[in-house]
Order: C-alpha cells, then sequence, then structure tokens
C-alpha cells in the first residue's frame, strides 16, 4: 500500500504544471522527495516531530528554496497556500475527528487534495488493532469510501474519488 500511495500522489502531481505542494505529516520527507522529483515547483511538509523534519531538512537539502519543512500542529500552523496539491499520506489512520482536518485542507487547497486510509478487513483489521492499540497504545481508524466522500463533499470538495486496494483507500477530492 505504500508504494502505491506514493505512486497515486506522483501521479498527481504531475498532472499540474510545477505546483505548489503541502504534505500533511510530512514525517521525514521519504515521498517528499518523489513529490519534487515529480514536477513540485514548491513543496512545504508539516509535522509536529522534530527529529522527523530533522531527517526531512537532511534528505530534502538538495532542493533548496523550493523546500519549506514547519513543525507544528496542522490546524493551528501558519502554512500560507493555497495550495495546488495537498497530501495526506498514512495521516488519517491516527486521526480520531478527521472533520477538522478535512476543513482545514479544504481552506488550504485551491486544486486537488490525495490522501489514503485505512480500510477494515477481516484479516488485516485484527492484526492491526493489536499491532497498534494493544502493543504500542495507539489509536487507529478506519473509514469506509462512502464516509469519506460524504466528509470531503460536506467540506466544499466538489468531486471526490475513492479507490479501495489492498486494504486501503486512496481519495482525490478536487475543488
Amino acid at each position: 500500500m505504500m508504494f502505491m500511495r506514493r505512486d497515486f500522489a506522483v501521479e498527481v502531481v504531475g498532472s499540474y504544471d510545477a505546483p505548489s505542494v503541502l504534505d500533511v505529516g510530512c514525517g521525514s520527507g521519504r515521498v517528499a522527495e518523489n513529490l519534487i522529483d515529480a514536477g513540485a515547483g514548491q513543496y512545504t511538509g508539516v509535522d509536529f516531530s522534530e527529529p522527523m523534519l530533522e531527517l526531512a531538512s537532511e534528505r530534502l537539502r538538495r532542493f533548496g528554496d523550493r523546500v519549506r519543512l514547519e513543525t507544528g500542529d496542522f490546524l493551528e500552523a501558519d502554512l500560507g497556500g493555497p495550495y495546488d496539491v495537498v497530501v495526506a499520506l498514512g495521516f488519517f489512520d491516527y486521526i480520531e475527528n478527521p472533520v477538522p482536518f478535512v476543513t482545514r485542507m479544504r481552506e488550504l487547497c485551491k486544486g486537488s487534495v490525495v490522501a489514503s486510509f485505512p480500510e477494515w478487513t477481516w484479516v488485516k483489521g485484527p492484526l492491526r488493532k493489536i499491532r497498534y492499540e494493544v502493543l504500542a497504545d495507539c489509536p487507529i481508524f478506519n473509514y469506509t469510501s462512502r464516509e469519506l466522500e460524504l466528509m470531503f463533499q460536506a467540506a466544499g470538495f466538489k468531486q471526490v474519488s475513492c479507490t479501495e486496494r489492498n486494504g486501503g483507500i486512496l481519495l482525490r477530492a478536487d475543488v
């Protein structure tokens, strides 16, 4: 699923001409490299983890002033914008109430949002629950395509499409 969601985001970024990209929960910048290589004119990554952003800074140094990294809470950080593409891969797995995040994405987006979501399956669901919630004390959340479509439409996205693949959902929402 990890490579599929990365490739999906790269495809959307590549469909724009030098887009501005906001990566929510950018982590160490592993996906960022691909997004910039796909043609992102400007890249902004936001994450609450300073150690992850330090890794991202090292990894993305070669892209110079095309990259901006922000430490902070996505809901409160001053991120400028709007952005052509907003990316949130592996982000919503850990968000108990996604509505404020989707609403903020809409405020910052003038083009497309690309996001990935876990999907409950009877094989992976119980294993993920044990791994994350029981062993790691980290709650995780699952969504259906219908829930996602309604949530993104309610936030003001005009076109929302969900593709179910390998126990996950890839979403594209356009303004």
